[in-house]
């Protein structure tokens, strides 16, 4: 397996975090790369840069209005008297008007779906590096090898097409399964990430070539609460085409590796060329956020009964957050699914 990273990345250091009404450090610290690079280090998985794929693919995913929104609004935020260093939107008008603002702080409610994504001077750079990052390692498994690993940082699943959430700003695993599309006619997404994937959902809600499957805590006591519950399958032609599997908050290996199989039988019916992994590690009995209780062993187990599905994957880092577990337990996931691969090789 070889994996892609972008150290500008760095460049995106989000300072606000809202903690039930409370301003605190943001969880989404540069840190969180630095130890997940040292887990690639412990199980021997080289690291490259990644390519500059161009506006096009985000523009396959996102609308124009929204990244052209990303781009400028920092410097026309930074413009108004008395301006905050970060973007926090104050107004959230969650689309009952039809009426998009012309002014940045009604833009910024607009396009922004909590106050967990503060908007920096360099959070776009970032967030294009991050989108490269997960198309680079596309276009490896595009290119022949059976599975990639990208360090994306910002992560990306919580990202809508037209909007940004949960630390993530441009949809990671959504530009990489458009990528993919190019040859495969059908793509599936499995996120693994504690938080269900909204905005992924979002993205593919209504098409049938790509399915979604999210395994995470359940939403009606967990982010994101308004999505990732198991009565949504998706509209149009997309019916049936999503699949939330919800689990009970802080259970564990037992839980996550018994529902984790559901969504195996859902993806192999599907058979798709391709399997994105949504990799988050903050389902971890050690993560910060403490939703699932997710072991160390646990994270092996996951990534050996993905890999047992022998589709050509694409793994692309959403959350994880700082704890002594963070490298070991990336380290046990890859780890996992190549020995899966060295056993077939």
């Amino acid at each position: 397996m070889k994996a892609v990273y972008d150290p500008r990345h760095q460049i995106h250091d989000p300072k606000f975090f809202l903690v039930r009404g409370v301003p605190t450090a943001s969880t989404e610290q540069p840190e969180r790369a630095d130890r997940l690079l040292a887990g690639l280090q412990q199980c021997g998985v080289s690291v490259t840069e990644p390519c500059d794929f161009g506006a096009a693919p985000r523009e396959a995913v996102h609308t124009p209005e929204y990244l052209s929104f990303l781009e400028t609004a920092h410097e026309q935020w930074s413009a108004l008297p008395g301006a905050s260093e970060e973007i926090i939107p104050n107004i959230h008008p969650q689309r009952l008007s039809k009426v998009y603002p012309d002014h940045i702080v009604g833009r910024a409610g607009w396009h922004m779906a909590d106050t967990a994504c503060p908007i920096g001077k360099h959070t776009f750079t970032a967030a294009c590096a991050s989108a490269n990052v997960a198309l680079s390692a596309a276009q490896m498994v595009l290119d022949g090898e059976q599975s990639a690993y990208a360090l994306c940082r910002p992560p990306g699943h919580h990202a809508f097409a037209d909007m940004a959430g949960g630390f993530c700003f441009l949809n990671n695993a959504a530009i990489s399964a458009q990528h993919l599309r190019q040859r495969f006619d059908r793509v599936a997404i499995l996120d693994v990430d504690v938080h269900h994937g909204n905005g992924t959902q979002g993205i593919f809600y209504e098409r049938s070539d790509v399915l979604t499957v999210s395994v995470h805590a359940d939403p009606h006591q967990f982010y994101p609460f308004h999505w990732g519950h198991a009565s949504e399958r998706g509209t149009g032609d997309g019916a049936g085409c999503n699949l939330n599997l919800p689990l009970p908050l802080l259970s564990g290996d037992d839980e996550f590796l018994r529902t984790l199989e559901h969504a195996a039988g859902t993806i192999e019916a599907f058979k798709p060329g391709a399997l994105v992994i949504a990799l988050g590690l903050d389902a971890s009995e050690d993560d910060p956020l403490k939703g699932l209780s997710v072991t160390t062993p646990g994270f092996r187990a996951m990534g050996k009964r993905i890999a047992e599905m022998n589709f050509p994957a694409l793994h692309v880092q959403e959350g994880g957050y700082l704890s002594d577990a963070l490298s070991s337990n990336l380290a046990a996931f890859l780890s996992g699914a190549m020995d899966v691969q060295s056993a077939r090789a």
